[in-house]
């Protein structure tokens, strides 16, 4: 089977044999889960080990047309861009698994909405037929609909129904752009309709086309991401949702939006990118400012967490519509070190409440002195989120604000303060938290992470210091898929990118045939 549907069926059959699991043994269901979910992980890291470096080809490719007429396919592949989404994605799934030991009410159920949701998620990233990326950007919703209404907190009804209502207007828009785009597009290659994104970005749309379609497929991931001031919905799912539920909704889920944005809006309508990048990088900035400032005065620090996700998700939309070569690669670092960041943070907020079942900042105090080993840890997540030097989030931040400062210095000024905001808003949480007296005699009894625990965050901890101190493979990668999309930028539009930080040597391509599993990766035929 070609390792991409692997992937994405791995997933489906692990959620197939969990269902089938017998009733009389609960106590295997979820070490049965983990070890279905280390399956496409171990796909994911030989797609890593085996992925060309230097071209922007799309690798592993597969083809499958269901429709000659209508032009649709089961067609994924990957490319600098999507590898790493891909590889976070399969990382966080078993993560997420093994932290839901507190979960046992219907945990059966539970599993198999995960795995479903892991089969959605990694479908997102390696689509490359518009209406299959459709497909998979609606399955994600059901499954995350249930895990937070079923197993969220007191609110999780309203969180909820807020989540999917949210996200039934942004796909509503975004399905509607695609057929459009589809019937466009057939119009001009032949067929009645074509969703094949590589047949898409090579048909020539008006200026006013583009705008309107740009505006369809926006709306749907600035929800996704959340951008400001389509927010809201967030932090009320993340506060009620179980804690392996806020670890893939901050990992990957917000990823889909920001993903989206630069898969298909920035790729498939370059003049209406050129023509809203400033006003689409101000409202980034917003959400940078304002979440920051937010999470300030939050009192519940699951809460907090997610309108730091806000705030971070900013910078990540901001480096994107810069439009420079340094802004789009810190975008694509970031989309993955917020991955492992916030999902560390999540982690171990949900350790600390399944011990005390409260959220509330006021609950706690001098708990270092009760729990050392997870003072040191959160402590440790809390300052990479700030964007501490030697950690990954110094490095993607640091490459968004000198991007953007070629091309947008006032904005790339004022983002600048969320990284000030965000030491404030950590910090002192931090210090309400751990530091001082044990305030609460409750604390005095709890335990400290135990080895599994432990063994949970090690390997966020392991990645988060590798990729700060040593970030070059991962931009290796990277680099030349955000490099096809800024030239194919510059050749319809009159917009000239600065040549500070670009690569003059990466492997020309158009976008055209991809690159499958028996060719050789650095075929310079591949797509871009």
């Amino acid at each position: 089977m070609p390792v991409l549907t692997l992937l994405v069926v791995l997933p489906i059959v692990g959620a197939v044999a969990v269902a089938l699991l017998p009733r009389r043994r609960p106590e295997i269901t979820l070490p049965v889960a983990i070890a279905v979910s280390m399956a496409p992980l171990a796909v994911a890291l030989y797609i890593l080990w085996e992925f060309a470096t230097g071209t922007a080809n799309f690798q592993f490719g597969e083809d499958v047309v269901f429709s000659i007429g209508l032009d649709i396919g089961w067609r994924v592949a990957v490319d600098g861009i999507s590898l790493f989404m891909v590889v976070l994605t399969a990382l966080l799934f078993p993560i997420a698994l093994a932290a839901s030991r507190s979960v046992t009410d219907r945990l059966k159920t539970y599993v198999v909405l995960m795995l479903i949701l892991e089969a959605g998620v990694l479908g997102v990233f390696i689509a490359l037929d518009l209406l299959l990326f459709f497909a998979f950007f609606e399955i994600v919703l059901i499954p995350m609909y249930m895990l937070i209404r079923l197993w969220g907190s007191e609110n999780r009804a309203y969180a909820s129904m807020k989540f999917v209502l949210f996200t039934a207007v942004g796909s509503a828009f975004l399905l509607a752009s695609i057929v459009a785009l589809g019937v466009i597009a057939g119009d001009q290659v032949g067929t009645f309709t074509s969703f094949d994104f590589r047949k898409i970005a090579l048909v020539d749309l008006s200026s006013t086309t583009q705008l309107w379609l740009f505006a369809g497929f926006g709306i749907a991931f600035a929800i996704k991401v959340p951008l400001f001031p389509v927010h809201t919905w967030l932090a009320d799912a993340h506060t009620e949702a179980p804690t392996a539920g806020s670890v893939i909704l901050a990992g990957v889920l917000l990823k889909m939006g920001t993903y989206g944005l630069l898969r298909f809006n920035m790729t498939l309508f370059p003049e209406a990118t050129v023509d809203l990048a400033f006003w689409i990088a101000l409202f980034g900035v917003i959400g940078i400012v304002y979440g920051a400032a937010v999470a300030i005065v939050q009192p519940d620090i699951k809460r907090l967490i997610a309108y730091s996700s806000v705030s971070h998700m900013g910078f990540i939309v901001l480096g994107m519509f810069a439009l420079t070569s340094q802004g789009m690669q810190g975008s694509v670092f970031q989309m993955i070190s917020h991955g492992l960041t916030t999902g560390a943070l999540f982690l171990l907020v949900g350790m600390i409440y399944d011990r005390t079942h409260t959220r509330k900042i006021s609950d706690y105090g001098g708990l270092a002195k009760v729990m050392p080993v997870y003072a040191g840890l959160l402590l440790f997540s809390a300052l990479d989120s700030a964007g501490l030097q030697g950690l990954s989030g110094f490095i993607g931040e640091f490459a968004v604000l000198v991007g953007s400062y070629m091309t947008l210095p006032v904005l790339a000024i004022i983002a600048g303060s969320g990284v000030v905001l965000a030491a404030i808003y950590l910090l002192w949480a931090y210090e309400r938290v751990f530091t001082g007296p044990v305030t609460n005699s409750k604390l005095e009894g709890l335990r400290d992470l135990g080895m599994r625990e432990i063994a949970i965050m090690v390997p966020l901890v392991l990645l988060i210091v590798v990729l700060g101190v040593y970030p070059k493979p991962v931009m290796d990668r990277i680099e030349p898929s955000v490099e096809i999309i800024l030239d194919r930028i510059e050749a319809v539009t009159d917009y000239e990118a600065p040549e500070f930080g670009r690569t003059d040597d990466l492997v020309e391509v158009e976008y055209g045939p991809i690159v499958h599993d028996d060719e050789s990766h650095g075929d310079e035929e591949g797509g871009g």
